[in-house]
């Protein structure tokens, strides 16, 4: 993994502004801590910060290419996962190699297939590939998201990042936030809309997207695969069969690596499963697996269960530790350093975020970092298998609106008179809620049933999931670790997007067609174990810290906060002890509460100018 940036401009002389450039660099330089490198032309700058991961000692970028016609100059950042099928095929068409490292064959597929060799990658990537004498851009982002990629366009230039804070580096690029981010931050937060930088002027390429950037055209963005409905015509024996077949296919594929990997291990299904599929094809090799989770000082003494979370994890991770006989490391986090950690989170990354969910995540992965460079991680298989509580919930499922965030009133209960009203017109989530399930695919003359799970699908992969993703890649790659995802094979959302919800719900149970799927890799404890979400701190001074470092703020008459909420509602926040749930169950008062801290730093921080024009 790596950080990637660029500038491309048919207006400036771009080799003399070698400050400039090394100071997006430095901005993305945790990404990629083991080297570091430029391609300058006149019209053109390409950045790129490495991680090594394969073939460290060939991959080095940007990576230069000339097929006779053209010169091609590749940044990239991901991984992909049929490097060997590519390159097998590409030599087959004549082409050579000289080095092991995928950066390599995916710029060579560029140079044979053109925009097309998107739809020939497994994988996970944001890339970016100069055409020197077309002086024409090309960027792409993979099927399901899990690497970002973000630019800023205006009719001077186009300036492009793996992060926010590469192309806020730029000095021509203005820290303001309009309406617009005044909504993502207080109505989706910590979400936002697909595409949207929050920032003024700031875009995401979206996934599946790929664009072409020119002189003649500008940007022309285009999108080369969308989840399609099809009819499902396999038996449930049979499908669960291809389950077990795409899972283990793509965990085996995702243990490629030249340094050291291990798992994220929660004790629940999910990241059991990944551990369990790991353990045994590193026993095979004669390696014995490293694995990872995380705790929080005094969490047995103040856990209480509930609806969400009936048990803590602690007694399950040792069951797994026990049965696939892994290198185990706890990380157990105390809460002075989760309430500290809330501001380094968030220049992680560039915004508010999921709060103590995000600071325990990057907390975790710096003490993963100490023992492996790579990380399997679970992410996803609650979205493709109907694991939340709004799949199943039929009250829940019912309702109207984005089912974790049922709270827009309340939110919007925080702003300003002025900014209330001028949201309450916009209408953005409501609007941006019906453009989702409106463009959901959809089988004609299937149930309803069925076409409310699709839209249900396609709901939590553009939304919730996409969330999930910016914190995993954010919070893990600012300690330089790549953590890779395997439940996002685009193959397996395909495919699972067309299994009827009857097979999903098997049993009664939650993921029960993965549960059955995957029987033999687990203890029946951890198998049919009911779902447990990312787990969070329980202790009571959590509260305490939060809400002092809040009241703080607010003695402060320049808190930035106050140019778009009101004093009055967040000392009624401090002061209530009303309970709403903000962004799934892990958000509750004391994280709504940890979420205006994070604002308020980041307002401070990257020197955020509010404009309501």
């Amino acid at each position: 993994m790596c950080g990637i940036a660029g500038v491309i401009s048919f207006t400036d002389e771009l080799r003399t502004q070698e400050r400039i450039f090394a100071k997006m660099q430095d901005a993305i330089r945790r990404r990629g801590p083991d080297g570091r490198g430029q391609f300058l032309s006149e019209h053109a700058a390409l950045l790129h910060t490495r991680l090594s991961v394969i073939d460290p000692e060939g991959g080095a970028q940007p990576m230069h290419y000339s097929d006779g016609r053209e010169v091609y100059s590749i940044v990239y950042n991901g991984e992909l996962y049929n490097t060997s099928e590519l390159r097998e095929e590409l030599i087959r068409s004549g082409m050579t190699f000289s080095t092991h490292a995928d950066t390599e064959v995916l710029l060579k597929a560029y140079a044979h297939w053109g925009a097309d060799c998107t739809d020939h990658l497994n994988g996970i990537f944001a890339f970016a590939v100069w055409e020197h004498r077309r002086e024409r851009l090309f960027l792409a982002r993979d099927r399901i998201g899990v690497k970002p990629l973000f630019y800023h366009l205006t009719p001077e230039r186009l300036i492009f990042g793996s992060e926010l804070k590469a192309i806020l580096a730029h000095p021509k690029v203005p820290h303001e936030v309009g309406l617009e981010g005044v909504s993502q931050l207080l109505l989706f937060g910590p979400g936002r809309t697909p595409g949207c930088g929050v920032f003024r002027g700031m875009q995401e390429l979206l996934p599946a997207q790929r664009a072409y950037y020119s002189r003649e055209e500008g940007l022309q963005v285009s999108t080369y695969w969308r989840l399609q409905a099809r009819e499902h015509t396999e038996t449930f024996d049979q499908t669960a069969e291809h389950v077990r077949y795409l899972l283990t296919d793509a965990i085996g594929r995702q243990l490629v690596s030249d340094v050291p990997i291990g798992t994220f291990l929660s004790g629940g299904l999910d990241s059991s499963l990944l551990s369990s599929v790991a353990a045994r094809q590193f026993a095979k090799e004669g390696k014995v697996l490293h694995t990872f989770s995380v705790d929080y000082r005094d969490n047995e003494k103040y856990f209480q269960a509930s609806k969400f979370q009936p048990n803590a994890d602690p007694v399950y991770i040792r069951r797994m530790q026990d049965y696939l006989q892994t290198e185990h490391h706890w990380t157990v986090i105390d809460t002075p350093a989760l309430v500290d950690a809330l501001y380094e989170a968030v220049e992680a990354r560039d915004l508010p975020g999921m709060v103590d969910v995000d600071a325990s995540l990057l907390l975790f992965c710096r003490e993963i970092r100490e023992h492996v460079t790579v990380a399997l991680s679970g992410e996803c298989a609650d979205e493709l298998f109907g694991g939340y509580p709004w799949y199943r919930d039929p009250e829940i499922r019912a309702a109207y609106g984005f089912p974790w965030s049922q709270s827009t009133a309340y939110r919007m209960g925080f702003a300003k008179p002025e900014i209330a009203q001028a949201l309450q017109e916009r209408q953005d989530v409501d609007r941006a809620y019906r453009l989702t399930c409106d463009s959901t695919d959809l089988l004609p003359g299937e149930s309803e049933t069925e076409q409310q799970m699709r839209r249900m699908m396609r709901l939590n992969l553009d939304w919730f999931m996409q969330t999930l993703l910016d914190r995993k890649d954010r919070m893990s790659m600012y300690s330089g670790l790549e953590v890779r995802v395997p439940f996002c094979d685009y193959r397996i959302a395909q495919y699972l997007y067309n299994v009827p919800w009857e097979f999903k719900e098997h049993g009664g149970y939650e993921k029960g067609l993965l549960r059955e799927a995957m029987r033999g890799y687990l203890p029946d404890e951890i198998l049919w174990r009911k779902k447990s979400p990312y787990p969070k701190t329980h202790n009571p001074n959590y509260l305490a810290a939060v809400s002092s470092r809040l009241a703080g703020e607010l003695r402060d008459p320049a808190c930035p906060l106050f140019a778009i909420v009101t004093k009055d509602s967040l000392d009624h926040l401090l002061q209530s002890e009303e309970s709403i749930q903000w962004y799934g169950q892990l958000m509750t008062r004391p994280q709504i509460i940890a979420y205006f801290l994070q604002l308020a730093h980041w307002m401070r921080t990257y020197e955020v100018k509010v404009v309501l024009e």
